[in-house]
């Protein structure tokens, strides 16, 4: 294309050569007059003609540009189509992959899936087999069992009738034994029942000796403890004549009021049959705080304690009377089986008699006049 336009600008150039010479030679004659109009005309042909190879240049140079961008749109679009068809072998050969590593996961996944169901099937066809041979073996056991059963079930028959042919035996010799022996013991039994009734009548002779010299003791005791309380009651009124008064019991056994401490419901109720029996008024109290309260409430005449009682014993109710102004000489005797122990220790407490155990009825009736005489006598 440009060799073209450069043939075309000399094709013209020659032309302007050729039309310049002809006119030279045709004008020789009028050159002067005309030379300034042949210059103007190569002037405006020189123009023209660069006007016209500069617009064919431009041209050609626009054609020029337009092919190299229409083959550069062209490179482009065949690249771009390269691209693309690359891009797409390059998606194709992807999605194969792709579909060729599924077909491949799902012919592995087809064949895992297989060899497990197949090692499933040999595992159930191993446990089918094994409880197979434990159901034999249990078959066998069972079998075993039940024949080791009924042998034993025999031998055990065997040995029980055995054991009850010798049971029968022993027991008829047992029997004729124990009748041996029945006889036997019967007879020792009598002996002994002979023996044991004159020993008994041997015992309770001497019982009825020893109660017997006892209570004639316990009399005779009785008797000199009034003939002393008596004679001492001689010398009071003896005394008390001398002196121009005569003492006098303040109270009668019907007016006395003894007070029975005691925390045995049993010796409360036979003291108090006893006193009640001499006619004396009885007050319980079942132990040294009762006691204490209902001396509190009430003051009796006299007061008949055991030593050992729960919450306060008889000595500390004891020295607990002797520190109240209102008690201080209230008559007390004091029972207990220790009597020559605390015989000291009551003394000294202030108790006025202690009564060792057991004692008779007469002694204690006794005591508790002679409280009730030195009661009188003191005027308390």
């Amino acid at each position: 294309m440009y060799e073209s336009l450069l043939l075309t600008a000399i094709g013209v150039f020659v032309a302007i050569l050729l039309l310049r010479s002809f006119m030279f030679r045709r004008s020789a004659g009028i050159r002067s007059a005309q030379e300034a109009e042949r210059l103007a005309a190569e002037q405006a042909a020189r123009q023209e003609a660069g006007r016209l190879a500069a617009e064919e240049a431009a041209r050609h140079k626009a054609e020029r540009i337009a092919a190299e961008e229409a083959a550069r749109q062209e490179a482009e679009r065949l690249a771009a189509e390269d691209a693309a068809r690359q891009e797409a072998e390059l998606l194709a050969a992807e999605q194969a992959a792709r579909q060729e590593a599924e077909r491949r996961a799902a012919e592995q996944a087809e064949q895992l899936a297989a060899e497990e169901a197949a090692r499933q099937e040999y595992e159930r066809l191993v446990a089918e087999k094994a409880e197979r041979r434990e159901a034999k073996r249990l078959a066998a056991e069972e079998a075993a069992r039940q024949e080791a059963e009924r042998l034993a079930a025999e031998e055990a028959d065997r040995q029980e009738a055995e054991r009850l042919a010798a049971e029968e035996a022993a027991h008829q010799e047992a029997e004729r034994l124990a009748a041996e022996e029945a006889a036997r013991h019967e007879a020792e039994r009598l002996a002994a029942e002979q023996a044991a009734r004159q020993e008994a009548e041997r015992l309770a002779a001497e019982k009825a000796y020893r109660q017997e010299a006892e209570r004639l003791a316990a009399e005779e005791a009785a008797r000199q403890e009034t003939e002393r309380l008596a004679a001492e009651e001689a010398r009071s009124r003896a005394l008390a004549a001398a002196s121009g008064t005569v003492a006098k019991i303040s109270k009668t056994p019907e007016q006395t009021v003894v007070m029975v401490a005691d925390d045995s419901k049993v010796v409360r109720i036979k003291t108090g049959r006893l006193l009640t029996a001499h006619r004396f008024q009885v007050q319980m109290a079942e132990d040294g705080l009762d006691a204490a309260s209902q001396i509190e409430e009430s003051v009796p005449d006299v007061l008949l304690t055991d030593v050992d009682m729960p919450g306060l014993n008889g000595m500390q109710l004891v020295r607990k009377l002797r520190g109240n102004s209102r008690t201080a000489q209230l008559p007390i005797i004091m029972v207990t089986s220790d009597s020559e122990e605390l015989l000291d220790e009551a003394m000294s407490a202030g108790v006025n008699v202690v009564l060792g155990k057991p004692y008779s009825e007469e002694q204690l009736i006794a005591h508790i006049e002679q409280l009730m005489i030195m009661n009188g006598q003191s005027g308390v």
